[in-house]
């Protein structure tokens, strides 16, 4: 079923009104993507979990560091080759910088502990935007704090528009656009879900910022939407999921943002029992893909939100999928998955290859030269060791495994760095980096 949105916009007058400008002096930004890196949750505007940078076949292991507490989100790389990561930490940081060669602590700083469910953004000049228990932050490559902007909710995965803004969805559904050089909003807020009236919301206490995030993963109810968005830069065209209350389903949303306005387009209903994930879209912008809880792939008409075609995967997505530019889709993996490709043939998706004798237990992210990687477990036991599987994103060919020392259990994000580098995140807290 598909709905037209009608636009809600919300006053910001509680909830925006404090906001840390930046140094007056400090430079502008002149090209606001970090071409090169991995500079958010899914690499890019479009979600896509892919890098243009060749990756190598057999990349060997580097260097790992402890990060000393749990995390569920993967690392952000920037163009220079800096690398963000957020934790779960219960005292002392969970934010962190490391170099790429050495592995050393560059920084770290202690923010509310919802910012475990934000992930990273950084731009060119190596500014790292990042969200917490009810704002949105901004630090400098040297992690000095730039500005501070108060919002409803948790900031969850932000993206730059096509105009160089800052625009993110917070778990409550609160669509803000800011300015990355003060934190200021550039249009107004838009609500997902209708506000209560003056009449139901007089009594009606705040909610905490950080509510329903630890439903999140499951996408359940009590998080609308779970995870951050996609967007189109040619069009301003920007897709997310969101499920609203009493809804068995959850919708795949699609908006724009233009001529300084926050506009809706489409809604459609498909997600059978939620999702976790955000939604990824084709190279050329054509076709929006997202899974949902009973383990089905969905392709949707960008401009109209008809569905293409639904493909069963056999179990629920865990993530979002990786896209290539040529249109090979490796779904996440999800519990009892396994690897997987399938080619878009417009009305229906066909099984390029799989691969039913590993055991992923991470995304996949593909790079140049038909190289992809994710991780499985070694052994068939729950506490097996952790590898990464370098593979033929042609074939399903394996072309390389190797072992992440101490490494076990799910990983979090599977990037690659600007020449090349691999890392990924485990659940149990530890950043690993092949090259």
């Amino acid at each position: 079923m598909r709905r037209v949105l009608r636009s809600t916009t919300v006053s910001l007058t509680a909830v925006a009104a404090l906001t840390l400008a930046a140094c007056g002096g400090e430079p502008q930004v002149q090209d606001i993507f970090a071409a090169g890196g991995w500079p958010g949750a899914h690499a890019d505007a479009r979600n896509s979990n892919t890098s243009p940078v060749t990756g190598p076949q057999s990349p060997s292991f580097a260097w790992s560091r402890p990060l000393l507490s749990p995390t569920t989100s993967g690392p952000t790389v920037a163009a220079s080759g800096q690398i963000f990561v957020t934790t779960h930490a219960e005292n002392g940081c969970n934010l962190y910088s490391f170099e790429m060669d050495s592995g050393r602590k560059r920084w770290c700083n202690r923010l509310a502990p919802a910012v475990a469910a934000s992930t990273p953004v950084v731009d060119a000049a190596t500014n790292v935007y990042v969200g917490e228990d009810g704002a949105m932050n901004s630090f400098t490559e040297n992690g000095q704090l730039r500005w501070r902007t108060i919002v409803s909710g948790t900031p969850l995965s932000a993206q730059f528009t096509g105009d160089g803004n800052l625009l993110f969805v917070t778990q409550f559904g609160v669509v803000t656009v800011l300015n990355p050089q003060n934190g200021r909003e550039v249009v107004p807020s838009h609500q997902l879900i209708p506000a209560p009236t003056a009449a139901e919301g007089q009594n009606l206490p705040l909610p905490p910022a950080d509510l329903g995030l630890d439903q999140c993963a499951f996408g359940a109810p009590e998080c609308p939407v779970p995870a951050g968005p996609a967007i189109d830069l040619a069009s301003g065209n920007f897709y997310l999921t969101l499920r609203l209350p009493d809804h068995d389903r959850a919708s795949v949303v699609a908006m724009r943002y233009a001529d300084g306005t926050l506009t809706g387009l489409w809604s459609a209903d498909v997600l059978d029992g939620g999702t976790s994930s955000s939604p990824s879209l084709s190279a050329d912008g054509t076709t929006v893909y997202a899974g949902d809880n009973q383990g089905t792939l969905w392709a949707l008409d960008a401009a109209t939100g008809q569905v293409r075609w639904n493909q069963s995967l056999g179990y629920p997505a865990a993530g979002t999928p990786s896209v290539s530019a040529d249109g090979l889709i490796i779904p996440a993996p999800g519990e009892g998955g396994h690897l997987l490709a399938l080619r878009d043939e417009g009305d229906h998706a066909e099984v390029a290859w799989e691969r039913e004798d590993v055991a992923p237990v991470g995304a996949s992210a593909q790079a140049g030269g038909a190289v992809g990687y994710t991780e499985v477990r070694e052994g068939p036991d729950a506490s097996a060791p952790t590898a990464l599987l370098t593979f033929d994103t042609g074939t399903g060919e394996t072309l390389d495994q190797d072992t992440l020392p101490g490494g076990s259990g799910p990983t979090t994000g599977t990037a690659i760095g600007p020449d090349g580098e691999v890392l990924t995140t485990t659940v149990i807290g530890e950043l690993f980096v092949l090259r």
